[in-house]
């Protein structure tokens, strides 16, 4: 009696019955293979290399532009000519060639300042595609925590199904051999194989949860899905957030609002380039050509030249039906939007830090009340197993005192489940979340 009561107590003092032989996947390498396999991030990453890739002054319009042409026209001729005097000459393929090649230059040294806003806005979507990579990686790795911490709290409720199964064994075994002496009826043979089996399926059931968790959290580290493993079912809650320093972090530091604040400075630099086309545009040419001919006939059968030739071009949209009063009022337009939108986000974000925090405080309390709940069903449940092994308790008393210990345990690690998840929820939106 006393060592089975013993395996009633280890699964929770640490000791796992049902899970002994999968490794442990601990939530730094949980993080890190995210960081390193998931799709999104790479994605986002790969698009950011990309934005940094355009970040040039040629990209923006700063740099000459220099073109080699190489020009080669042949021309075979067969002819009859009949001059002045009678006489007739026949030219029969003969072949004129004209060679034409060199260098020339373009070079746009003012138009408008268009090409220094450019530039200055390709900087900003490099800073976009880095908002969009860091908002990625807080996405996926607060889905990592939140998966690993549910696979967490299904080992802690596996672990207490285990016990209550074990318990419910020795029930039916006790509840066979007073049968057996005569000491019991049937009705009880059969009450407490009723209550195993109600027992067994209720650790069918969280296998199965288990199970689809244990799937997601594979296809979030992008590895086979099938992989087995285990985590650690610690869970550290962090009691000490504060409504005010969250609401400070989460305007500062959250990626979706930082998003909208930069969109606002790229529509800015919208607005500028679209103002450019009121200024006038100049351009500097320049170039050097080789020429070559040759002709069988005629006064000259072959010459060649060298070419260099230079000047500038200016150029002012005097009127182009009033398209440029429109582009600008429609640049101004959604430059307010810009606006606009970074106060709808502002506005949306503190009221889910503030209504996830409302989430989190009664969770705090919840929690410390079932740890209550748990402790007194657990007193409750090592006297009443002690009295039942001597008999001084009803089996039908003993199987309440049962029941009431496993509720209790699932609503204590459901307590702490949703607490951590308001938790981590509340660091994503602050963009505060570590890893």
């Amino acid at each position: 009696m006393k060592k089975l009561f013993l395996f009633y107590l280890l699964p929770f003092i640490g000791i796992p019955l049902w899970s002994q032989n999968q490794p442990i996947l601990t939530l730094e390498e949980a993080v890190a293979l995210t960081l390193e396999n998931n799709f999104d991030i790479r994605i986002a990453k790969n698009d950011l290399k990309i934005d940094e890739e355009n970040v040039t002054i040629g990209n923006a319009g700063m740099l000459p532009r220099i073109n080699g042409t190489v020009t080669n026209n042949n021309t075979i001729l067969n002819q009859t000519q009949t001059q002045a005097s009678g006489n007739e000459i026949e030219i029969d393929g003969a072949r004129n060639i004209n060679i034409n090649y060199g260098v020339g230059v373009e070079w746009t040294i003012f138009d408008g300042f268009r090409m220094f806003a450019r530039h200055n806005q390709l900087k900003e979507l490099q800073n976009l595609g880095a908002t969009e990579l860091k908002l990625s990686v807080l996405s996926r790795v607060s889905a990592v925590y939140q998966t690993y911490f549910t696979l967490a709290t299904q080992q802690q409720q596996l672990k207490m199904i285990d016990s209550i199964i074990s318990v419910s064994e020795f029930r039916l075994k006790t509840a066979k051999n007073r049968f057996t002496i005569g000491k019991a009826s049937k009705l009880e043979v059969l009450n407490a194989e009723v209550d195993l089996n109600a027992d067994q399926s209720t650790k069918i059931q969280l296998l199965e949860q288990y199970g689809v968790s244990k799937v997601m959290l594979n296809e979030l580290l992008v590895r086979p899905l099938d992989t087995d493993f285990k985590v650690a079912d610690v869970i550290s809650i962090d009691n000490t957030l504060i409504l005010p320093e969250l609401l400070s972090s989460a305007e500062k530091q959250n990626p979706q609002l930082q998003l909208q604040y930069i969109n606002k400075k790229i529509q800015e630099y919208e607005l500028k380039q679209v103002k450019a086309n009121r200024y006038p545009i100049i351009s500097l040419s320049g170039g050097y050509n080789l020429i070559r001919s040759q002709s069988p006939f005629g006064f000259v059968t072959e010459s060649t030249g060298r070419n260099f030739n230079y000047g500038f071009t200016a150029s002012l949209n005097l009127f182009d039906g009033f398209n440029q009063n429109r582009n600008e009022k429609v640049a101004k337009i959604q430059l307010e939007n810009t606006q606009l939108q970074i106060e709808r986000q502002t506005q949306l974000i503190q009221s889910q830090v503030a209504s996830l925090y409302q989430s989190y405080l009664s969770n705090l309390s919840l929690l410390e009340l079932e740890k209550k709940n748990e402790a007194i069903a657990k007193q409750n449940m090592e006297i009443t197993l002690e009295k039942f092994k001597i008999g001084s308790v009803a089996p039908i008393e003993f199987r309440t005192a049962q029941e009431n210990y496993g509720n209790a345990v699932i609503r204590l690690t459901t307590a702490e489940l949703l607490t951590k998840q308001s938790e981590i929820s509340l660091k994503e939106l602050a963009g505060s979340l570590t890893f």
